[in-house]
């Protein structure tokens, strides 16, 4: 009794008001106190109160969008109310943010040679977005997405994507059967608050798979008083696939503890443009749920997480009658396309899915911990997943999936990072992880069953000589996977396969023979900045990647059902290695922001899919109804940059214009693939085409009734046409250019007292309603007749979209 006492009386508050220089209140600010994990929102007149605190000095973060953020020491008295005035001065700009992603320690923007971008929660919220990866791409020039339909997006930075694009959750490499056309990000894109991106190499901390880049996604974990339930409810709703989403949040903090769930749902059926009206197979079903637990002690921190998702996606073929254009669907497992029956008008726009479908589970336990040690700290993650990935594309056996695979993963990293010694800051550290992948009862088999595991050990350091602050770093990896022989047999019950154990082979296809290697590798970076003054900063920075062969690339050999092609891979691949220069100026004027980034990558061993032709010049057809592609290798080449311009004159403070403009190149070197078809071998891939996007934002600065922070956007988005494709066997075809208007308007609304009630979006994308192809939507090239009655080849991207979205905090 007596220590409760002792404790309750050594404790204080901390009470202020947030202000501009001129003496202005700023409201809704965030006030926290990093080191205790708790802090307060400042109300509509900047004031604030930070309650029970324990007596001694404490380090304040103050900060609010748009506003330099402050810190403040303050010290608290036991039973006493100390006072404070904080002043914040404006800064539109975003090259001050603090990352973590890619470097071993936190890190400003501007300081560190690597090219890095941040797009937090409020940005995102203010876009339509269908999924996590659109509504990053939107703000980040360099980033582009390949897309099959509105609810999957595989990210790609600069040019690159697949497994060369790491993706993070919460620290955590994203592990799921990534290396497909049709297979998204599983994470809750409702649950994410900020978004950090490094583009190029960073091999050097995660190893394999971070060829191109790295995009870390930071679960929302607000801050919280202690004893008090706080949350947050989502809505959200567009009208063009009539999509509904909604989410709720509710975290409290007891002692030392923070807690937090949450749950999100979205559903919607398929989209629509005008050419195709309504795109049989688009709709989708997803639901979510987080939780997170973290204790705060003197020693350190320790985080843990757990993630479920389980989302359901129909799987699109394009099939259609041929004279009206009209989408048909499959009924029997062998028909004729060209006498499917035409989808009824009542399937359209229904939000029940069809019975062609995938449906994707992915779960998640997690990690973090970091300890103390003297003016040293060591971190650790563990984390164990499990994707399991179903393809029903059987008309007649419905309830037979195609495909069905179950990929186990567990995730390892601990680093060190040492005291400093002599002004140089180092880490050292090992990662990796083990995986296996199993099939269960289906009957395509796209890839074998393999284990895999993962090691890599790296050394970081960066030292800062008067204004020029230099980093880099080494690493080695091994990457060792095997598997048995693989048979595949008829099955008597239903008429098609099924997998075949030794020793009842007979009448069996050994479709994957027995596979062991090791693949190794070097990798490292060396990067400097030099602060030239406060506000002008240059930087360079030179990177080597380094990434093994992923399971399809190597071993695949027959049909994904989902993605309509059979895959055959070669087992005598090299790993891929990369050498990247980048060479970047940054410029923080009060008035203006400018960014820019000039990029080239080499790549030896570069790997990427082809299709595949007999000796007489046909196309190889081994599953009628379905194309054949084989991976092949050889050297490529990538160029570029980036422009990003940010204008909010002080003199006009409501005003915010942004602009960003982003050129990728990509060459194929394969002079024998050049030599024998000439310009259309001449290209890579799925290279975005040059594009701009420009938004002009009107934000009040004061309130007007109910309303707070109110604003109105409008942007356009010009894409270049692309005629520097990989066109060998019509593998791509020239897409042309396109522009797209958006307009949006949002504000808080709050009571009498200053108090946040809620949140309101609103936002029009594609305001001309334009019929556009992207070239990296994989539906452009879902056609099966050689013309057609309107002149129009494929399907087409989204028409007009509106979207309505309400945040209530509470």
């Amino acid at each position: 009794m007596f220590s409760t006492l002792l404790a309750t009386a050594q404790q204080g508050n901390i009470k202020g008001v947030v202000r501009t220089p001129d003496g202005h209140p700023v409201p809704l600010a965030t006030i926290a106190i990093p080191a205790l994990k708790i802090g307060s929102m400042a109300d509509q007149d900047g004031n604030f109160i930070l309650k029970n605190l324990p007596a001694g000095k404490h380090e304040l973060k103050i900060s609010v969008v748009g506003y330099r953020t402050s810190i403040q020491q303050q010290t608290v008295t036991a039973n006493l109310t100390t006072n404070c005035t904080v002043i914040l001065t404006d800064d539109a700009s975003k090259l001050n943010e603090v990352v973590v992603t890619g470097v071993s320690k936190a890190t400003s923007i501007r300081k560190n040679p690597i090219p890095l971008a941040v797009i937090g929660g409020k940005t995102m919220n203010r876009n339509v977005n269908n999924n996590i990866i659109d509504a990053i791409i939107k703000e980040i020039p360099g980033l582009s997405a390949v897309t099959t339909g509105p609810n999957i997006s595989k990210p790609f930075i600069r040019g690159l994507g697949y497994n060369r694009v790491l993706t993070l959750y919460d620290g955590v490499r994203q592990e799921g059967q990534q290396w497909g056309d049709e297979h998204g990000i599983e994470i809750d894109q409702y649950g994410v608050t900020r978004a950090e991106v490094v583009k190029g190499p960073a091999s050097l901390t995660y190893g394999s798979d971070a060829l191109a880049g790295v995009i870390n996604m930071i679960p929302e974990f607000p801050s919280m008083e202690s004893g008090r339930l706080k949350g947050s409810a989502l809505v959200d709703y567009h009208t063009n696939n009539g999509m509904i989403g909604s989410s709720l949040m509710l975290g409290q903090k007891i002692n030392d503890w923070k807690y937090m769930v949450r749950g999100s749902v979205k559903a919607a059926h398929n989209y629509q443009n005008k050419i195709d009206g309504y795109v049989y197979g688009t709709a989708f079903r997803e639901y979510n749920l987080s939780l997170l637990g973290r204790v705060d002690k003197s020693w350190g921190y320790s985080q843990t997480g757990v993630t479920l998702y389980d989302n359901t996606q129909e799987i699109p073929d394009g099939s259609r009658d041929s004279l009206t254009r009209k989408f048909t669907y499959q009924v029997n497992e062998d028909d004729d396309i060209k006498n499917r029956p035409i989808v009824p008008d009542s399937r359209l726009r229904t939000y029940t899915l069809n019975p062609l479908h995938q449906r994707i589970q992915h779960y998640r336990v997690y990690n973090n911990t970091s300890y103390k040690l003297g003016s040293s700290n060591l971190q650790t993650m563990l984390a164990l997943q499990q994707s399991i990935r179903r393809e029903y594309n059987h008309p007649e056996l419905t309830s037979q999936p195609g495909l069905y695979v179950v990929l186990n993963t567990l995730n390892y990293d601990v680093r060190y990072n040492l005291p400093v010694i002599k002004g140089i800051e180092t880490t050292v550290g090992v990662n990796g992880m083990y995986q296996s992948n199993k099939s269960k009862k289906a009957t395509d088999f796209p890839i074998p069953d393999y284990d895999l595991f993962d090691i890599g050990g790296f050394l970081y350091a960066k030292k800062t000589i008067g204004s020029v602050d230099i980093s880099g770093g080494i690493r080695y990896d091994n990457r060792f996977i095997n598997w048995n022989d693989f048979y595949v047999g008829p099955d008597k019950d239903n008429g098609l396969e099924k997998r075949v154990y030794p020793p009842d082979t007979a009448g069996a296809n050994l479709q994957f023979p027995h596979f062991n290697h090791r693949y190794s590798g070097i990798s490292g970076s060396l990067g400097a900045t030099w602060g030239i003054n406060d506000y002008l900063f240059l930087k360079a920075n030179v990177a080597r990647g380094y990434r093994a062969p992923n399971i399809t690339e190597i071993g695949s050999n027959g049909l994904d059902p989902g993605a309509h092609i059979v895959y055959l891979g070669n087992r005598n691949f090299k790993p891929e290695f990369s050498l990247q220069e980048d060479i970047g100026l940054a410029l923080m004027l009060p008035d203006l922001d400018v960014d820019l980034a000039v990029f080239h990558n080499s790549i030896s061993n570069y790997i990427y899919q082809a299709r595949l032709y007999d000796n007489n010049g046909n196309p190889v057809v081994i599953v009628p109804g379905n194309v054949t592609y084989s991976y092949q290798q050889s050297a490529a080449r990538l160029y570029g940059a980036e422009l990003s311009v940010g204008l909010h004159p002080r003199r006009i403070p409501w005003l915010n214009v942004n602009s960003n403009l982003a050129i990728t190149q990509g060459r194929n070197r394969n002079s024998a693939l050049i030599a024998e078809h000439g310009s259309a071998a001449r290209y890579l891939p799925l290279i975005p085409p040059t594009q701009w996007r420009t938004e002009i934002r009107a934000t009040s600065q004061n309130r007007f009734a109910c309303f707070t922070n109110a604003y109105l956007r409008a942007g356009v988005e010009v894409f270049a046409d692309q005629s520097h494709f990989y066109g060998v066997d019509d593998t791509e075809t020239f897409t042309p250019g396109y522009t797209l208007l958006n307009a949006g308007a949002g504000s808080g609304v709050v009571n009498k007292k200053g108090k946040l009630l809620f949140e309101l979006f609103f936002q029009v994308e594609n305001i001309g309603n334009v019929a556009y192809q992207s070239n990296m939507n994989r539906l452009k090239y879902f056609e099966y007749y050689e013309a057609t009655p309107n002149g129009r080849r494929g399907i087409y991207n989204m028409g007009r979209n509106i979207s309505t979205k309400i945040v209530v905090p509470f």
